[in-house]
């Protein structure tokens, strides 16, 4: 009987590996998805906010030819971003109330407008739905001629009185203000 109990576990444990080894896996996402927090510590664990976005890049095109001015931008790749608050805040001088929420933008010269969306899971902007908007703010725009950026960026910076979320691709700079 334990033989037989033996012989059965090995004929299972080739079949699934087997079955393990031909898994087909896909190949590096070309714009791989990337995470910001603050605080950016790792060494503090206690966020106040998160953002989880895909970092698309330039390859010799133009950040208004990708995100093209007044025209509503997934701001990245593939999904849409999401941003989660784990407090309430103040976004661009309006209230939000903690919890997760998609993040758009629309691009132009001088100023963006931030939008969070209620809807969740959403691919690019192709189903964006306005009548699920929870904010739409303002934030300003920076060339830096200095320093281009290759891949689209987000980061969070200090600044007195709180937070800037930054987005960068290119030369463009935009700076939107959190309070917590």
């Amino acid at each position: 009987m334990k033989k037989l109990t033996t012989i059965s576990f090995l004929l299972l444990a080739l079949v699934c590996t087997n079955h393990i080894s031909a898994q087909k896996f896909s190949g590096l996402d070309k714009s791989p998805m990337d995470m910001t927090a603050f605080p950016s510590s790792y060494k503090i664990a206690d966020k106040a906010v998160r953002v989880t976005y895909s970092r698309p890049q330039l390859k010799g095109r133009s950040v208004s030819e990708l995100s093209p001015a007044g025209e509503v931008w997934r701001t990245g790749a593939n999904e849409a971003v999401e941003i989660t608050f784990y407090k309430d805040a103040n976004v661009g001088g309006t209230d939000i109330k903690a919890g997760t929420y998609s993040l758009f933008t629309i691009p132009n010269k001088e100023v963006w407008t931030v939008i969070l969306n209620k809807n969740l899971n959403q691919w690019g902007a192709y189903s964006y739905d306005e009548s699920a908007d929870v904010a739409r703010v303002k934030a300003d725009v920076t060339i830096v001629e200095d320093e281009s950026l290759e891949a689209f960026s987000m980061a969070f910076k200090e600044v007195e009185g709180g937070t800037h979320l930054v987005m960068a691709w290119g030369t463009v700079r935009v700076s939107l203000p959190i309070m917590f």
